[in-house]
């Protein structure tokens, strides 16, 4: 059994967020119906690299559309088309949610805005996800990861400190996509467990600006509450001394030490105990208002003998340390593997296609990985009954 395989979800977006959501539901065990227009979601295209199949030639399958798309059946409808628009109302009437991405207000043109469909299926949650939202005087503009880790302060705080030739850094992945479609599913999850008690759906705006802002945490509040305004520090933290990446003779090694006791115990396994008396460095307060001289000492140290010794040494004194991992490095260590972050499921085009698992372990309805990213328009004949 899964949790949510009563539901039925219409997904109409592209790209990251909404398919992320999307998937996440289909893990779940929702039944997810991915429509797409004839030329398929954009990110068929991004690449390479592709999917090779088998005999390793390469597929039409990109590697960035996998990986948000596994469980759904995907539907091709031509939007301008009257009876496919048609054909799409049915699956709409019939189903629990939908996820869409487009432009505020285009959707209006073909009757599958929210007013619309709300009045043809008054029980439908309908999320809608775009770069600004759906009010304000952005509203209209086109929005993309980039553009909103830069203008959601995202990017001001992600960098060296003091780096201009760098200058201000995006992250490495669309995190901005990624914690949209994350705050999609609780939208909607939020929004389906109302709907137990009103029987009507309502409407999810979701705002990729919102959500980077949102996602600044601590950061924000620095400024809001301390009126410290947050600059790029690097691997280092805002609040937390020390908390950051050090060299060591081969290569570097991440610390994080969270509280006062934590430092006693990093400050014995460095081999100098006299840190922890040290009146600069007796409380975090203490160690923040000194992190240049302190950290100075502590590089010093750990520039004396290798990363994996002081792994050791961390490890052995419950100090929380971590070598800092490519991504093939990830998958091969023993507790991603264990938690079963990297999974296998057949394709329509190979035997089997390694995917990164999803994080939720429930001890009752575990997520259910029933299907690979399906074809374009695989499950068109079956869902709308073409000749």
């Amino acid at each position: 059994m899964t949790a949510l395989s009563n539901l039925r979800v219409i997904d109409l977006s592209r790209v990251l967020a909404g398919p992320l959501a999307a998937q996440i539901l289909a893990d779940l065990g929702a039944e997810v119906i991915k429509v797409e227009s004839p030329s398929g979601d954009d990110t068929r295209q991004w690449g390479p690299p592709f999917m090779p199949d088998d005999a390793g030639r390469p597929t039409p399958e990109s590697a960035y559309f996998l990986a948000a798309n596994r469980g759904k059946k995907s539907v091709c409808i031509d939007l301008t088309s009257e009876d496919d628009r048609s054909a799409l109302i049915e699956l709409i009437a019939d189903a629990d949610v939908l996820v869409e991405n487009f432009k505020t207000g285009s959707l209006a043109r073909y009757g599958l805005d929210y007013e619309t469909v709300n009045r043809i299926n008054p029980r439908l949650v309908y999320c809608s996800i775009t770069g600004f939202g759906q009010t304000g005087p952005y509203s209209e503009r086109p929005g993309y990861d980039f553009l909103m880790q830069a203008m959601g302060g995202l990017m001001s705080i992600t960098g060296e400190a003091g780096d201009e030739q760098g200058g201000p850094q995006k992250i490495g992945v669309a995190l901005t996509d990624v914690m949209t479609g994350l705050y999609a599913v609780i939208g909607i999850l939020a929004a389906l467990s109302e709907r137990e008690r009103s029987g009507l759906g309502q409407q999810v705006d979701l705002s990729l600006l919102d959500v980077t802002v949102a996602s600044l945490a601590n950061q924000a509040t620095n400024y809001l509450v301390g009126d410290m305004l947050p600059t790029r520090l690097g691997n280092a933290h805002p609040n937390i001394v020390p908390y950051q990446s050090f060299p060591t003779r081969t290569g570097y090694c991440i610390v994080a030490v969270g509280n006062d006791n934590q430092f006693r115990q990093f400050a014995a396994a460095l081999g100098q105990p006299d840190l922890a008396d040290d009146p600069r460095f007796a409380s975090n307060q203490d160690r923040v208002a000194h992190r240049e001289t302190l950290v100075a000492l502590i590089e010093e140290r750990m520039r004396t003998r290798d990363r994996d010794d002081w792994l050791q040494a961390f490890e052995a004194a419950g100090v929380p340390a971590g070598p800092i991992n490519n991504i093939a490095e990830v998958f091969s260590d023993p507790q991603v593997i264990s938690r079963g972050m990297r999974i296998e499921l057949p394709h329509a085009l190979r035997q089997s296609l390694n995917l990164v698992g999803n994080p939720l372990k429930l001890s009752r309805t575990p997520v259910a990985y029933t299907a690979a990213p399906p074809l374009l328009g695989e499950h068109t004949d079956e869902l709308l009954k073409k000749d």
